[in-house]
């Protein structure tokens, strides 16, 4: 009797590519990246990328990580981003993405959560030192062994990667590539607090293809990724759409409009992936004419409840799909048809991938829950991760679980059109871009400074909320905040607004 055949993993699809196109343009640096990082910027074959994967993944397997144990990453949108989340899953780790605007209090809380073996960095991003970030968060997580970085001027204890990668080995570890094994943890915030999420190979293959197929992308497309890549819907629209298309990854740090608009007609993308409000940004700025051969345009909406309510894109030579964002939980794509480039009607029920085409995959569903808040279900939503609280022991009615996972936003069914409308974010979260918190930590912190010391959460249309400060010495505020390893986000709402109109 035949043994069923694997699913598919990450590191599979990219196999699948080398053997095809192995001399191929895989992965392109942004051109910015000496200045970002200190490093030079590097282009790579699939041939090239694959010797370096083997190299970094031996580096693991000879570090002593087990199979299945936990690797946290935090990295700048660069090829090493890239190559450490195939390298960690060819040698069957899990990886949990750090966003960069974390500092050591959640970067601990994070590591201890996972119990993560181990912390890859790189020295530097935009001036800021995340290695001796990293070494001091590590030195508060029990369970961390090994301290990995990329770039120069490393700390002591810190192993090298950028020597790891050029050697080669002949160690390697014969790990199950086995789509239905965990792949991924990243990090949400919900009204209970932080939460973090696992998930599988299958359920981020299933974000990608959600993206991919909506949009349509086509294969061997030239993708350039302007999204941090360090959450579930970062890595879905970057490195599994890359892999699904077969073609070459450009890769972009957020944000230089010069460089990007640079890169896309260097290298002749057809594709961009970045926020929905700098895609919205650049079809005001006469797109056509600065960026001709762009066709595909993939925008990601961090705040969903503000996708109606959004600019009709007017661009003809490219198309917009919106990708509506529930922090950790899913996400789901619209491309935008309309005549006047109005967003597309969402309807609950299942949806495929492409919308509107019959016979089309189902990539998920929408539902509106009893709470009057936009329910998810599908493959790619980890459902037991947003599990609620189990009944107190001596409850005599037990809940019956839940097949799908409530985002918290809240959402209504419009009669007229049947489509839903959603009205507002998750209460209690406050969201800087992408970064979440709970809006009580705002007081907590602020307690934390003496008497009279506000800080507080504005709305604002781009980014959700913009924090502001107020102390008796907003220098000193800035400089205790830093020290306790408090996001700068929070940090510069204490900044110094004289003579600011």
């Amino acid at each position: 009797m035949t043994q069923p055949t694997a699913s598919p993993t990450l590191d599979t699809l990219f196999k699948r590519i080398l053997s095809r196109r192995p001399d191929a343009l895989a992965l392109v640096d942004p051109p910015n990246k000496l200045r970002v990082t200190g490093q030079r910027p590097k282009r790579l074959t699939y041939a090239q990328a694959d010797r370096m994967i083997s190299s970094l993944a031996a580096h693991f397997v000879e570090s002593g990580l087990p199979t299945n144990s936990v690797i946290a990453v935090q990295l700048p949108n660069t090829i090493e981003f890239a190559l450490t989340v195939l390298a960690a899953f060819r040698a069957g780790l899990v990886v949990a993405v750090l966003p960069l605007l974390w500092r050591q209090s959640e970067l601990t809380m994070a590591l201890n959560r996972t119990a993560a073996r181990a912390i890859v960095t790189t020295s530097m991003v935009d001036g800021i030192v995340y290695s001796d970030i990293a070494m001091n968060a590590a030195a508060e997580a029990f369970s961390i062994r090994h301290v990995c970085g990329f770039g120069s001027d490393l700390p002591e204890g810190m192993a090298s990667l950028d020597n790891a990668i050029m050697r080669e080995s002949p160690v390697t570890r014969a790990a199950i590539q086995d789509g239905r094994k965990a792949a991924l943890i990243s990090f949400d915030v919900t009204s209970e607090g932080f939460r973090p999420v696992p998930r599988a190979h299958l359920g981020l293959i299933a974000g990608g293809l959600a993206i991919a197929l909506e949009s349509d992308v086509a294969q061997g497309a030239t993708v350039l990724s302007a999204f941090s890549p360090m959450s579930f819907a970062g890595l879905a629209s970057s490195l599994a759409v890359w892999l699904l298309s077969g073609g070459t990854l450009v890769l972009h740090h957020p944000f230089d409009e010069e460089v990007l608009e640079q890169q896309i007609n260097d290298h002749a993308c057809d594709t961009l992936i970045a926020p929905a409000q700098l895609a919205l940004r650049l079809d005001q700025l006469d797109l056509a004419a600065r960026l001709p051969g762009l066709r595909k345009v993939i925008g990601l909406w961090r705040s969903p409840e503000q996708v109606l309510s959004s600019a009709c894109w007017s661009t003809q030579q490219a198309t917009l799909t919106d990708v509506y964002l529930f922090g950790e939980a899913g996400l789901f794509g619209a491309r935008r048809i309309a005549a006047d480039g109005s967003p597309a009607l969402i309807t609950p029920g299942p949806h495929g991938a492409p919308r509107g085409v019959p016979g089309s995959s189902i990539s998920g569903e929408i539902l509106l829950t009893p709470r009057g808040t936009l329910g998810l279900r599908g493959p790619m939503v980890p459902v037991a991760a947003y599990a609620p609280p189990p009944p107190p022991s001596d409850s005599l009615i037990a809940s019956p679980p839940r097949d799908y996972v409530d985002t918290d936003y809240a959402a209504r069914l419009d009669r007229a059109t049947g489509g839903i409308n959603i009205t507002a974010p998750p209460s209690g979260v406050v969201a800087v871009g992408g970064y979440r918190f709970l809006a009580q930590d705002l007081q907590e912190w602020a307690q934390r400074l003496g008497q009279g010391a506000l800080l507080t959460a504005l709305p604002d249309r781009l980014i959700g909320h913009r924090l502001a400060g107020r102390a008796q010495d907003n220098a000193r505020a800035r400089a205790a905040l830093a020290e306790l390893g408090l996001n700068p986000l929070m940090v510069e709402a204490f900044r110094d607004r004289t003579g600011v109109t």
